[in-house]
């Protein structure tokens, strides 16, 4: 097999604020495999907060060479890699030379019904409540809005964006950004504001208040639960999960985990850590399993592939195999 790895840099439209974090590109790992004129793609980030970053998955993934090269399937990648962007960049280029190869489309290969996805669009941190609202204004062609919040002004930002967009569907991702005192004191605002959700209110590690904590809205773990070993953890404070490929360490885990969750009767939502049309693909998959969709990491590039997923207002239409699978 023939085992090719390129990182690559994405300028962002506009600086992109998260909690603690501007993003003025997002850089990447693509990996290749070559096999029977057969070639496989797959894309990954890292998990940025964690150190997992595009040295490390270069580094990780060229240990793994001669390995690779002699021939891995999915199965044994599972055992061979932990959880992280390595093991997606790699898994997720398995699973489009495996439909490649055998000429299956990845809908044929996991059984996952295509249909067409809304996805969020995310309204990073912005100085001011009023920056905040006029962004929200200016994406007015997308009926599901994700707010970036942190620890400042979250109320009155809040409270901005939704008399500039009184109709929108708004869920609401913190970051890891506020203490328990101050979610207790946000939640029942933002109930009163229509916000359907919370995401990742406190910090990884430091959540365990949330198992007696009753919340007026429903609060979903990103950083909290980052593959499937984790879990049982996280479902005793939160009642939905984001599935993100780069922190399962692929799309074989993350079905897995999709899987699980459901068993627990929670909800479920797939995001992504940026990312092209590359990256966005494989989370589509998941998407097509999940309550709420956040995939929009191209609409935030100046750039995208040149075949790339076909964005519509907000709507996001399944693709071909010329772009992934």
């Amino acid at each position: 097999m023939n085992y090719c790895l390129h990182r690559e840099s994405w300028s962002t439209r506009s600086p992109f604020r998260i909690t603690g974090v501007e993003f003025n590109e997002f850089c990447n790992v693509v990996v290749e495999l070559v096999e029977d004129d057969s070639l496989g793609r797959g894309e990954a980030l890292g998990i940025f907060y964690l150190d997992d970053t595009p040295s490390s998955i270069v580094e990780t993934l060229e240990h793994l060479r001669p390995r690779v090269e002699a021939g891995i399937d999915r199965v044994a990648l599972q055992t061979l890699l932990p959880p992280g962007g390595a093991r997606n960049a790699l898994d997720c280029a398995l699973w489009d030379l495996e439909a490649k190869k055998t000429g299956k489309s990845i809908w044929q290969l996991t059984g996952v019904e295509p249909k067409t996805l809304q996805t969020a669009y995310t309204i990073g941190i912005e100085s001011t409540p009023d920056a905040m609202a006029s962004r929200a204004s200016n994406a007015a062609d997308y009926e599901l809005l994700k707010v970036k919040l942190d620890g400042h002004q979250p109320i009155e930002r809040m409270e901005a964006i939704r008399s500039a967009r009184p109709s929108a569907r708004i869920v609401v991702d913190a970051n890891q950004g506020w203490s328990l005192q101050q979610l207790k004191e946000i939640a029942p605002n933002f109930a009163k504001l229509d916000v359907e959700m919370i995401e990742q209110p406190l910090a990884r590690g430091q959540d365990e208040g949330l198992e007696n904590y009753r919340s007026p809205i429903p609060l979903c773990a990103d950083e909290s639960c980052l593959h499937l070993g984790e879990l049982e953890q996280a479902r005793r404070r939160y009642q939905m999960i984001n599935i993100k490929l780069d922190k399962t360490g692929g799309l074989t885990e993350a079905l897995a985990l999709a899987e699980r969750a459901r068993e627990f009767d929670l909800g479920l939502m797939v995001g992504c850590m940026g990312g092209t049309s590359l990256a966005m693909a494989p989370a589509f998959v998941m998407g097509c399993l999940c309550d709420l969709v956040d995939i929009d990491g191209p609409l935030l590039l100046r750039n995208d592939r040149p075949t790339g997923l076909d964005y519509d207002e907000g709507m996001v239409k399944p693709f071909a195999a010329d772009i992934w699978g």
